[in-house]
């Protein structure tokens, strides 16, 4: 199958905007709990009414402020109950919001604050006040910081601004206005701007909520966000909660505050990415290896893939049946609680998941739908519903949205969820569309018969090696990362004899690692030559060169002393490898790899 279409589940409202999405949930459930917001060390229920209360308050303060219908306004913080707050106050105050990630540099912030000509700047914290006003430009009449209380400040400027007011700013937005200029992360040059309106968004959020409506539109829908608001996929997931009427929560700190926030806040499903399940899967391997309970997990994890293959082809054996069943109480059940005890499904976007993780959680009750989508396709342009699933793949397209696979394999995408461009760069926008109006994803993949795409790697990515062979990286690093000590991984190899591999390991996992060996308070640069950690490493090495050739497979790699990280200028905030930097600053390395050949 080269090309499918799937029809809308929801049309288009014929006019309006998103700010409806809270005007009129306030108005039909005033007592609906769309938020609870973290509150000591527990939540605080906020209602339709509350909610719409804060945002029309803020949006006179920005009214007051001089903020204009039409005008941008940035947030640079982390995912906050206040930063869903903001997003929709700006909404009501006729302008367009744009999120700038909270780890951004200070020549990211200039380049964004002057392409986007913002009027107006919330960061969240003095550090990055600090950052911001060294490279504020002259348009930015407003530099407001939430931790210092300018929220509250700004809905003290509104105070004498009437209803009416509101209602007139709101009015200005249409179906076709700026809603949100979302920066690209850029893994090379200057990050574009995408323009998306409250008509991508409506086509967004109606659709996968409604083919998802099993998740989003039960009694007790919930969820905990803890991936950025800065990107599209968390703001697909604010603006869709308000649309289904779901329960939000938010956490800023998935580092240090996720374990704790997932078991009290218990939420129903998650919506994160890739790199989470990786984590979760390899420390629970280490800890089992730790406690010498290595092989019990392993055995544990195979019994899981099996159940869920069957559950694909319908036939699960009474022996698995009864495995499983041992390995529920035993195994299972401890993930499940440490995601919070209540999750059933999760929708992972960003990245490839890949079969055997698909299949081990939903093989240990959490099945996770996998999604495909970019910045420019609102979020997901295919995903796996509850009724309708194959691991592996990326799902089929949302309602509404039609795919179609080039001569060349790459990923064509048309619906009503495509963006209207690049902000001022009319000529990154022409060349990222064909000549008949489809969106080049960049991406390539195939459809298989039931219209399920498979996503097998980035077509600005192929390496080419010496001998001409074309080699997608996205297969090896997907299954080495599996593995408990890798953190990331970055295939090279073009115009080169073979294939190598530079690759980081897992703070954590390694101090675990090191533990078991008899090796405790080793560090990274002494143990990254150890005889031991380099046939571990070699092991994860052969394990994922079985998805490929001969030709395709990793012959040799280098253990990197420091991890790739968005501080290091290595990944993007989406933790996406800028492989550019990555190879120009490890040059070095690469060269010792093939150096001798």
């Amino acid at each position: 199958m080269q090309e499918i279409s799937v029809p809308a589940l929801v049309q288009l409202p014929t006019s309006g905007n998103l700010t409806d999405l809270i005007a009129i949930r306030a108005m039909n459930e005033p007592a609906r709990i769309l938020f609870n917001r973290a509150a000591g060390s527990g939540w605080e229920a906020v209602t339709a009414t509350q909610f719409e209360s804060e945002v029309r308050a803020i949006a006179k303060g920005l009214i007051s402020a001089g903020v204009q219908p039409g005008d941008r306004v940035a947030i640079m913080s982390r995912t906050s109950f206040t930063w869903s707050l903001l997003d929709f106050s700006i909404w009501f105050a006729g302008a367009a919001v744009v999120p700038i990630y909270e780890t951004s540099s200070a020549e990211q912030v200039d380049w964004i604050l002057n392409d986007s000509g913002a009027v107006a700047l919330f960061v969240e914290s003095t550090e990055h006040l600090a950052l911001a006003n060294s490279v504020r430009p002259s348009t930015v009449a407003h530099l407001w910081c939430i931790d210092s209380g300018d929220v509250a400040t700004v809905k003290d400027l509104g105070a004498s601004v009437s209803d009416a007011a509101v209602a007139t700013a709101r009015a200005t937005l249409q179906l076709d206005s700026l809603a949100t200029l979302i920066y690209t992360s850029g893994t090379t040059g200057k990050p574009k701007g995408c323009e998306l309106t409250h008509a991508n968004f409506f086509a967004e959020v109606q659709n996968v909520t409604e083919a998802t409506a099993d998740l989003f539109f039960r009694p007790d829908a919930s969820t905990l966000l803890f991936i950025p608001l800065a990107h599209v996929f968390g703001r697909m997931i604010g603006v869709g909660s308000a649309y289904s009427g779901l329960t939000l929560a938010h956490c800023s700190d998935a580092v240090k505050d996720l374990p704790q926030d997932l078991a009290s806040f218990k939420p129903r499903f998650l919506l994160t990415v890739p790199r989470v399940f990786e984590k979760v899967y390899n420390g629970a391997e280490a800890r089992a290896e730790a406690g010498g309970k290595g092989d019990i997990f392993r055995k544990a994890a195979a019994v899981a893939i099996e159940y869920s293959e069957g559950i694909s082809t319908g036939k699960i054996s009474l022996g698995v049946k009864i495995k499983h069943a041992i390995f529920d109480k035993l195994v299972y059940s401890k993930i499940r609680t440490g995601l919070g005890g209540n999750v059933t499904h999760a929708i992972s976007g960003g990245a490839a998941l890949g079969a055997r993780l698909g299949h081990f959680y939903r093989g240990i009750g959490v099945t996770v739908l996998e999604g495909y989508g970019l910045t420019e396709t609102t979020a997901g342009a295919t995903l796996n519903t509850t009724k309708n699933i194959r691991v592996g793949s990326v799902g089929r397209p949302i309602p509404s949205t039609s795919i179609r696979i080039a001569d060349d394999g790459e990923v064509l995408i048309r619906g009503p969820i495509v963006f209207r461009g690049y902000w001022k760069n009319p000529e990154a926008t022409k060349e990222t569309f064909t000549e008949d109006g489809w969106f080049k994803s960049g991406d390539l993949g195939r459809l298989d018969d039931d219209g399920f795409l498979y996503i097998v790697g980035r077509k600005k990515e192929i390496i080419v090696t010496a001998g001409g062979k074309n080699v997608a990286p996205a297969v090896l690093e997907d299954r080495l990362r599996a593995h408990p000590l890798v953190s990331q991984c970055v295939v090279v190899g073009d115009a080169k004899p073979f294939i190598g591999a530079l690759i980081t390991i897992d703070q954590d996992a390694l101090a675990i690692w090191a533990s078991t060996q008899g090796k405790n308070g080793a560090t990274l640069e002494t143990l990254r030559t150890d005889p031991a950690l380099v046939v571990a490493i070699q092991g994860a090495v052969d394990e994922a060169n079985k998805a490929v050739s001969k030709a395709e497979a990793i012959r040799k790699f280098s253990i990197l002393p420091v991890d790739l990280t968005i501080a290091s200028g290595h990944l993007t905030p989406k933790m996406s490898i800028k492989r550019n930097v990555v190879i120009q600053d490890f040059a070095a390395e690469i060269e010792a790899i093939y150096s001798g050949e």
